[in-house]
């Protein structure tokens, strides 16, 4: 099965090797048919501490890290490089 793949923007960087990632979708009300926006908060590693709060980032899915650390970051969206 394939690993999801999210994009979101840091929240928190103040835990060492972890940050909090805050990623929004977009759905439809199943009754109302309105578009409404969703957030949930991600807690993802960060091996390096290289993020900060308001990079945007790719998080991607991997074996259980700690209670809450699912997660992984893979790559900085927000640069151009």
């Amino acid at each position: 099965m394939p690993k999801r793949i999210l994009s979101g923007v840091v929240v928190s960087a103040n835990a060492n090797k972890t940050i909090i990632v805050n990623v929004t979708r977009r759905i439809k009300h199943k009754l109302y048919k309105k578009i409404i926006r969703q957030t949930k908060k991600y807690h993802a590693h960060d091996e390096n501490n290289n993020f900060s709060v308001g990079d945007v980032v790719s998080i991607v899915e991997s074996k259980p890290i700690s209670k809450l650390k699912k997660w992984k970051v893979i790559l900085n969206t927000g640069e151009n490089s």
